[in-house]
């Protein structure tokens, strides 16, 4: 179904292999121009500890990947957010009620956020990176292969999360 909905892969892990660390909150406060620009960014999103509370509530997750070419991402762009939401409620409707969705990068439901209230609760959900998962060392810990990117010849590739249970 992930690979219907665009994405190149998915995999079931362990929920053990998914990383959380307190640095990469600070990498939004310091270094990313979302910060504090939604309700789905820091400081508005759970801590890591929260969320290694919450991923301790599950065995198993989804890991949805998805690649991109970095010269031609406007070209008809992965809405990340619809993808991962459509799998989280067929997940929850195919009877795991707890499935829960974190997608990739900052939101982009509104082009400015109320920061009061969300009018796409159905649909936004926080990043991986926003709550505090080490997106690299999850994905290379499930068998991925992933860079940081020094120009624009490379492939974007972009992980969501689905926990499952």
């Amino acid at each position: 179904m992930a690979v219907n909905l665009r994405a190149k892969d998915a995999k079931i892990l362990k929920t053990d292999s998914i990383v959380t660390a307190a640095w990469i909150c600070w990498k939004c406060r310091y270094g990313c121009d979302g910060y504090n620009s939604s309700l789905c960014c820091p400081p508005n999103t759970p801590t890591y500890r929260e969320t290694r509370e919450l991923v301790d509530c599950y065995e198993y997750a989804l890991l949805v990947h998805f690649t991109e070419d970095s010269n031609n991402m406007t070209e008809d762009p992965i809405d990340y957010t619809k993808v991962i939401t459509t799998l989280e409620r067929e997940i929850f409707l195919a009877g795991y009620y707890k499935a829960f969705a974190l997608s990739a990068g900052r939101c982009r439901l509104c082009a400015e956020c109320t920061m009061k209230y969300c009018g796409h609760a159905k649909r936004a959900r926080p990043s991986m990176e926003s709550c505090g998962i080490d997106v690299f060392s999850t994905v290379r810990n499930n068998g991925y292969r992933i860079e940081v990117l020094k120009d624009k010849s490379y492939k974007v590739n972009r992980f969501c999360l689905v926990l499952i249970e």
